[in-house]
């Protein structure tokens, strides 16, 4: 039961983001006017998947399987499953309003243009995801092996980083003498 846990505790920070996103999808629908209960029904039909997948994404990081501050493997990641997030979402939305489950009338031009914009929830989820784990993964890690080693990880890539950005300062201060 252990390893089930250690391997749920990685999860958490990408579900979170991606939930969150799905939230906020639901409060600009109701922002640009649509019903409360439409809007409430986007958010549940968003937040759920992308949390989800958020969630596997964590598990991908956490496991190894990405690397650190690669933006790559998540644009990959989320190029297919954003356009499924959306697509289950565009289904369902309709159902949990009380109709039937409603797949958009054209559904390949329909994930070819979440797989554009894809791209954008890549950057913005990578970039929330890499600001919210290691704060996550520093109060789980005494009792996590797996989240300890990601954890380290964290350490140092954030040092090389550093160490590669404070290089690069001490050349170009160099270079303007």
């Amino acid at each position: 039961m252990g390893a089930v846990r250690e391997r749920l505790e990685l999860t958490v920070p990408g579900a979170v983001v991606g939930a969150v996103g799905g939230l906020v999808a639901g409060v600009l629908a109701a922002f640009v006017g649509q019903p409360y209960g439409w809007a409430a029904a986007t958010a549940l039909a968003m937040a759920v998947p992308l949390g989800l997948l958020g969630g596997g994404f964590g598990l991908l990081v956490g496991t190894g399987r990405f690397r650190l501050g690669v933006f790559a493997p998540a644009a990959l990641y989320w190029l297919a499953g954003f356009p499924l997030a959306r697509l289950v979402a565009e289904t369902s939305t309709g159902f949990l309003l009380g109709g039937g489950f409603t797949p958009p009338a054209d559904v390949l031009g329909f994930l070819a243009y979440q797989g554009i914009v894809s791209f954008g929830w890549a950057i913005g989820f990578l970039w929330l995801h890499e600001r919210i784990a290691p704060h996550w993964l520093d109060k789980v890690r005494s009792g996590n092996m797996v989240a300890q080693q990601w954890y380290e990880r964290y350490v140092t890539h954030a040092r090389v980083v550093r160490e590669s950005s404070a290089r690069g300062r001490r050349r170009r201060a160099a270079a303007t003498k």
